[in-house]
């Protein structure tokens, strides 16, 4: 067991996933975790550099990428924004690079050293044109830790950049932890002959310089890698292929946790830091006679639709709290479809959610509702 701070543990597992570049520039809250890779990326062979801007970052990351790197940058709220061209640059190009965003109050400077989760959207919507990312979260530096490696696995096997969505508190926190022996996804070279399509349904990544010869574009391009800037059924066959995979592999990919869900009639729906207080809220509710539930989500993105209504199938209520004034309710809403209400419980204003908060907002709702019993007055 050891005190570790959640940026640490961001570092320490991007080092036990194989990481080894990092480019980033320093910003509140992410900064220990460019710091603490400037320690380790010598350590083990690996490259640090600190680039001139958040755009900088994300093109190293990627032009490291493409250099046979396994590599990562970190940021906050406007430096993703500054990254998301080359995000997208990411998802036409296949590239799998992690990039972490420590999100902080906004928008612009905002709370700089105050927690949020005002990039839910930016994450899958930031970048422009149709795409697909993965974005994962995490509530607890153990899971910091965890979700870093697993983002690393996924944008490997899948070649697409992976967001690990944290925020200040959960970045600047200590806990006594104990880290997991989390499996590392090994790349695998293939065996390269003429017939090969680096951009093919399922063609593992293949970096310059591993005998293949490899074109790179942001523009539209087919299986080959060749631009086809007029041939949009060629785009589209590339981009549907990814989609196809990740929600083929949608059991496999989405992480969560659950707790007292089996007969809950208001089902907590939460992610991130949110979910710590979600945790004692449902114990309390419980306490005082209302079957409440949780549902964590630790993958955002793709967005599981397939676990939300089978986790609040017997629901008659959801209550979505979150750091923000209402994001991730939105596609919930979507989903359940009007077959029970959806409440936004959301808040801008840099302070965490209490448990007390949490029961007050799922008591009105019960009430509302006349739900295990609560009449209306």
């Amino acid at each position: 067991m050891r005190l570790v701070q959640g940026n640490e543990a961001v570092a320490l597992a991007a080092v036990h996933a194989g990481c080894n570049f990092y480019s980033g520039y320093p910003i509140t809250p992410a900064t220990e975790i460019m710091e603490m890779m400037a320690r380790q990326m010598p350590k083990t062979g690996g490259v640090f550099i600190q680039m001139e801007d958040e755009i900088g970052s994300i093109a190293a990351a990627i032009g490291a990428a493409w250099g046979g790197a396994k590599a990562m940058t970190a940021t906050s709220g406007p430096g993703f924004s500054l990254m998301q061209e080359n995000l997208g640059y990411a998802c036409m190009t296949q590239t799998p690079v992690v990039v972490v965003d420590s999100q902080r109050g906004g928008p612009s400077t905002g709370l700089p050293t105050l927690p949020a989760q005002g990039e839910v959207m930016q994450a899958r919507y930031g970048t422009h044109g149709d795409h697909e990312v993965i974005v994962l979260t995490a509530s607890s530096v153990v899971e910091a830790y965890r979700m870093t490696v697993e983002a690393f696995n996924l944008s490997e096997r899948y070649r697409l950049p992976v967001i690990l969505l944290l925020d200040a508190v959960l970045s600047h926190m200590r806990e006594n932890v104990e880290f997991p022996d989390v499996p590392v996804r090994e790349r695998v070279m293939p065996t390269i002959d003429e017939n090969f399509l680096p951009f093919g349904p399922d063609a593992p990544f293949v970096p310059f310089g591993s005998g293949h010869h490899t074109v790179v574009t942001g523009m539209s391009h087919d299986e080959t890698g060749l631009p086809k800037a007029l041939a949009g059924q060629a785009v589209q066959r590339i981009l549907r292929g990814v989609q196809e995979r990740l929600a083929q592999d949608a059991r496999e990919i989405t992480f969560y946790h659950e707790m007292e869900l089996a007969d809950a009639d208001i089902v907590l729906l939460t992610y991130g830091i949110t979910a710590r207080a979600a945790r004692e809220a449902v114990g309390l509710l419980r306490a005082d006679g209302v079957k409440a539930g949780l549902l964590d989500l630790q993958t955002l993105w793709p967005f599981p639709e397939w676990l939300i209504l089978e986790k609040t199938q017997a629901a008659k209520a959801v209550l979505v709290p979150e750091l923000n004034l209402g994001q991730y309710v939105i596609p919930v809403r979507a989903a359940i479809a009007g077959r029970c209400p959806v409440e936004s419980l959301g808040r801008c204003d840099g302070e965490l959610f209490t448990p007390e908060a949490m029961v007050e907002a799922a008591k009105a709702l019960a009430h509302s509702l006349e739900i295990g019993g609560v009449a209306h007055d």
